[in-house]
């Protein structure tokens, strides 16, 4: 089995809505997906020939994820009046709605997610939210 890891980072903030605690409140983080892929077979002909996936495709397709969750308040759909929706959209801030908490857990299914979407063989996605703290998502193996 080949195996195959990259990482790229962004940041951004959120707040845990419900939550008994600090999080509670709106702070950030420097979150970076680590995210690998597997394969039994290298590509035998072409330009990737001996590769898994060629490295430069991986990164730049997790890259772009990052950059899409990058300098924005990532908040649970419902979490936020509309009044405060409306005062935030209207100072100009960045602002992404998700329909889950916006938990490491969380973000690290839905980048496994997206990744699988575009077609990569992906079998595991880290999130960090902090150098010693991460979420790992991987589907569990059908027996």
């Amino acid at each position: 089995m080949y195996r195959l890891k990259t990482t790229a980072a962004f940041d951004s903030a959120h707040f845990l809505a419900g939550y008994q605690g600090k999080c509670a409140n709106i702070h950030g983080h420097h979150w970076v997906i680590e995210a690998e892929i597997s394969g039994e077979q290298l590509q035998e002909s072409g330009t990737k020939r001996g590769m898994l996936v060629d490295f430069g495709d991986l990164k730049k397709v997790v890259r772009a994820l990052a950059d899409d969750y990058d300098h924005a308040l990532i908040y649970e759909a419902g979490s936020l009046r509309e009044a405060t929706l409306a005062a935030l959209r209207e100072e100009g801030f960045r602002l992404i709605e998700v329909a889950f908490r916006p938990t490491a857990e969380h973000f690290a299914r839905l980048f496994f997610t997206l990744l699988q979407d575009k077609d990569l063989p992906v079998t595991r996605v880290t999130i960090y939210e902090t150098p010693d703290n991460c979420a790992v998502y991987e589907p569990r193996k059908e027996s």
